[in-house]
């Protein structure tokens, strides 16, 4: 059987000697090229099962090749060899197609893991061809729908799995965000290693070092044992950062620099350690102005936003409800059940605003569930008047026109006015906030993004109000 071969592209005699006794010694054949010709030469007489190049050479730029590789070459992955602390060289590569990067003085356990990844990818099992499934799509995507928005946001998916490039996945509350960052773990080369889902925003800010990279034992009070942070745990696979612009300044320095190094120190360590990760941010607000806002940092947005995937909210891909719905549906239905919305529900949920999403329909479903009939799901079950009520109208969505001006009201005599105004405003606001916990089983952060605040502010407000959960 024929090793796999790798062209290693640098000027450097030393580095490459380097290079091909680890490759080597890997079981790999290689070889190698001192310029961006030479490069090009070896390029069109056979296939790599993986390019390494250098970003400055004599005769060009390793940008260079990683564009030609990208465009003619797709089942070629190539990495980038960058100069120490050349962060936007590395993110430039990214953006043009690389697969990952290298930083010098290059780590050969580092090298090791990025040839492992490229290795898996070349022989990584085809796509689906199951029917129904748009070529080169696999069919086991968690992102339902058949709509042109969703079989682009499927297309990218894939396309997206087959790069170590950061990833921002932006979208509306309730769109889908994390299902889609599942989605590209899935069909990555990390697919066997952990993926790890992290809210940002209901971490408290006193924890959330010791929570991102762990601590050592009596590190601080309560410190009893040693204890993997995040990065840790999500080592060779994917990290989802959630609700990213949530996160306060001063960790957001601190997050750069473990995106920028790979390394990462617990609490309480006088060394780092490396870690491999791929990270994929999402958020509902729009990062860019956070950053004119100076809510964010400009060169962590930098390095999170090298690719982004944009979900289409649910009102603009209506044709999907029926295929969403049927699988909430059948989900949620009792076991030996069956649950169905008849014509005239699914008529009323096509012409529903969502302004909560994909989320929203679920809970409309579930709601309805629970009223229906032998498990048939009317019009009246579903009780869409109260559910536009209790949501936040879209920030995108156009105002509505100007209603006619109400008849003047009668003189309020005293009797009709609170005794104390902020008492009766601090009711109406401890209604609700119960109302939307409720809603959501308790969930806070649910509720957060149902009243259109931060998990912070409700966490604040329910303080303050003397909200608790339930016994």
């Amino acid at each position: 059987m024929t090793s796999p071969r790798i062209l290693v592209v640098d000027d450097e005699a030393d580095l490459r000697e380097l290079l091909e006794i680890t490759f080597v010694k890997m079981g790999l054949d290689i070889d190698t090229a001192d310029c961006v010709a030479a490069a090009r030469t070896c390029l069109a007489q056979r296939e790599y099962a993986l390019v390494l190049t250098d970003m400055r050479l004599p005769d060009g730029l390793g940008i260079d090749l990683v564009r030609e590789v990208s465009a003619n070459c797709k089942n070629t992955p190539i990495a980038v060899i960058t100069a120490f602390g050349s962060a936007d060289n590395a993110v430039t590569a990214l953006k043009a197609g690389a697969f990952d990067y290298l930083s010098k003085p290059v780590g050969l356990d580092q090298l090791r893991m990025m040839v492992q990844s490229a290795l898996r990818l070349n022989q990584a099992a085809p796509a689906s061809d199951q029917p129904g499934a748009r070529a080169g799509i696999p069919a086991s995507l968690r992102l339902l729908g058949q709509s042109g928005a969703m079989q682009d946001v499927r297309t990218q998916i894939v396309r997206l799995a087959r790069s170590m490039a950061p990833v921002a996945i932006t979208g509306e509350s309730g769109s889908g965000k994390e299902l889609a960052a599942r989605d590209i773990h899935a069909q990555s080369v990390r697919a066997d290693k952990p993926f790890v889902a992290v809210n940002c925003g209901a971490i408290p800010e006193t924890l959330m070092e010791a929570e991102f990279f762990g601590y050592r034992k009596g590190a601080f009070t309560g410190a009893a044992d040693d204890r993997d942070g995040f990065f840790q745990a999500a080592n060779g696979g994917t990290l989802m950062l959630d609700e990213v612009a949530d996160l306060p300044l001063a960790m957001q320095v601190k997050l750069l620099r473990a995106i920028q190094e790979r390394r990462v120190r617990k609490v309480g360590a006088t060394a780092e350690e490396p870690v491999d990760v791929r990270l994929i941010s999402a958020t509902h607000q729009n990062l860019a102005d956070c950053v004119e806002q100076g809510r964010f940092r400009q060169d962590l947005y930098y390095r999170l936003n090298v690719i982004e995937l944009s979900l289409p909210p649910l009102r603009e891909r209506k044709d999907d409800i029926g295929v969403l719905a049927d699988a909430i549906l059948a989900r949620l239905a009792a076991p030996g059940r069956t649950a169905v919305l008849a014509p005239a529900a699914l008529d009323a949920l096509r012409a529903h605003a969502f302004p909560g999403n994909v989320r929203e329909l679920e809970n409309i479903l579930e709601r309805a569930l629970a009223f229906a009939n032998d498990g048939i799901i009317e019009v009246a079950d579903l009780a869409l008047k109260a559910a536009r009520a209790q949501m936040p109208e879209p920030a995108s969505s156009p105002p509505a026109a100007a209603a006619p001006a109400p008849a003047a009201p009668p003189p309020a005599s005293d009797n009709d006015l609170p005794r104390s105004l902020p008492d009766h405003l601090d009711n109406v606001e401890r209604e609700i906030i119960c109302r939307a916990l409720a809603r959501t089983r308790f969930n806070r952060t649910q509720a957060a993004e149902l009243l259109g605040i931060s998990f912070r502010q409700l966490r604040y407000r329910m303080q303050r109000l003397s909200i608790h959960e339930p016994e």
